[in-house]
């Protein structure tokens, strides 16, 4: 096993290998958590070209891109053309040795390369086959699996943003790494069950049910509308669908992200505003009088004035630097947590030190920072390694099933490596 793919302690997944047949970014999100977890994940590409991410947003011109690096890190990558026959027939050799594979190709195209799932369970009857899908079967099944769609058909978009605003996509990409975490949990479930049962099966995931999934809480508002109007919202809608709520937290306890000095776009501090620290707050604003007022003291009477209440709270935070907020109102009991940008977050020094951000060095493009894993075991620490070159584990993977020197530069001559 090479370096990309090695460990030095024992890991949770060891001795799991995971045929990744994904591309983009939501099969290889999952297929990534799987190779933090120390399976050998072995990605299969097309010779020449790769998964389209190597080339999609490219930063600079010959080098795999940032968007393909950050989401295939400790794998291995080798090349076949699964049009061909002895590329057909090699993988059929790879189906024998894998635990998982894990693909996310627009639907039936492995079917119509001769491998559906009644064939691949008789190759390997402990196989788990896993896909990510845009949606299930149904009048949208044929409908493309981007980000955007999921998001728009699973009820992020219709509940993001502001109420005079359009629906609003999520920064997050809870489409893609949102049904690429889901996958993993069904995946790792259906790995357990196999230790009883002794036989794998298939796991399908979607994106729009994984945005939905994701989403609860706004249907649980839109069920709440039959009994009256949501009241932790801003100016207590009446309408008959749940809202774009803005920076509400649509919590038992009011929230709302308030500016700060000097006004740059993302100088902003968050704040619940609780009933215990209803005095303290009042206090630092300067206002020590409304903390007993009948139409402030109460959490109620708070509530049918958010705006006017949070204004108040933002005169205080415009005098002040984000951080200086954050370490007065954490003082005072406040709860509170500033706005991090995209830059803030790389640069930071207490996410570099837990290793939620790394550092990973490329032969092609130096060092680049990426996210580490989010998966904290005790005992099986997370290494995060770099990604593959294209086909960079090809004479090692194909060796390990009996392929040799002579027979690997024949495949490479012929286009099926």
């Amino acid at each position: 096993m090479t370096e990309a793919a090695g460990t030095h302690a024992p890991k949770a997944l060891a001795g799991v290998r995971v045929l990744d047949l994904t591309h983009v970014q939501s099969g290889p999100s999952a297929t990534q958590l799987l190779a933090w977890l120390g399976a050998d994940v072995i990605k299969l590409e097309p010779p020449g070209r790769g998964d389209v991410a190597r080339s999609q947003l490219r930063d600079r011109p010959g080098v795999d891109s940032l968007y393909f690096a950050m989401l295939n890190c400790n794998k291995r990558s080798i090349t076949l053309n699964l049009k061909a026959r002895q590329g057909k027939r090699m993988f059929r050799r790879l189906v024998a040795t894998a635990d998982v594979l894990v693909e996310n190709r627009d639907p039936g195209v492995l079917d119509r390369l001769g491998f559906p799932w009644p064939v691949l369970r008789r190759l390997n009857p402990r196989l788990v086959y896993a896909s990510i899908r845009g949606f299930g079967p149904g009048p949208h099944a044929e409908l493309k699996g981007y980000e955007v769609f999921a998001q728009a058909m699973g009820g992020a978009m219709a509940t993001t943003g502001f109420p005079d605003g359009p629906p609003t996509a999520s920064g997050a990409q809870i489409g893609d790494a949102g049904a690429g975490v889901h996958l993993v949990a069904a995946v790792l479930a259906a790995l357990y069950q196999r230790t009883v049962t002794r036989r794998g099966q298939r796991v399908q995931v979607t994106m729009q049910e994984a945005v939905l999934n994701l989403c609860r809480v706004k249907l649980r508002d839109q069920q709440r509308l039959a009994h009256g109007p949501l009241a932790e919202y801003p100016s207590r809608p009446r309408g008959p669908e749940v809202p774009r709520a803005g920076n509400a937290s649509g919590g038992g306890q009011p929230g709302w992200a308030l500016r700060c000095a000097p006004g740059g776009p993302n100088d902003y501090v968050y704040v619940i505003v609780q009933p215990q620290g209803w005095k303290a707050l009042t206090r630092l604003l300067g206002r020590p009088e409304l903390a007993d007022d009948a139409g402030w003291a109460g959490q109620e009477a708070r509530r049918a004035k958010l705006d006017k209440m949070f204004a108040l709270v933002e005169e205080w935070t415009e005098r002040h630097e984000k951080w200086r907020v954050l370490d007065i109102l954490t003082e005072h009991g406040v709860p509170c947590a500033p706005v991090m940008s995209t830059r803030e977050l790389l640069d930071d020094p207490t996410l570099a030190a837990l290793g939620a951000i790394v550092e990973v060095e490329h032969p092609e493009r130096g060092g680049f920072r990426t996210v580490g894993s989010p998966l904290r075991l005790s005992d099986s620490p997370v290494e995060v390694g770099r990604p593959p070159l294209l086909g960079e584990h090809n004479a090692e993977v194909y060796a390990e099933l009996g392929y040799g020197a002579r027979q690997l530069a024949g495949l490479r001559a012929s286009g099926v490596i």
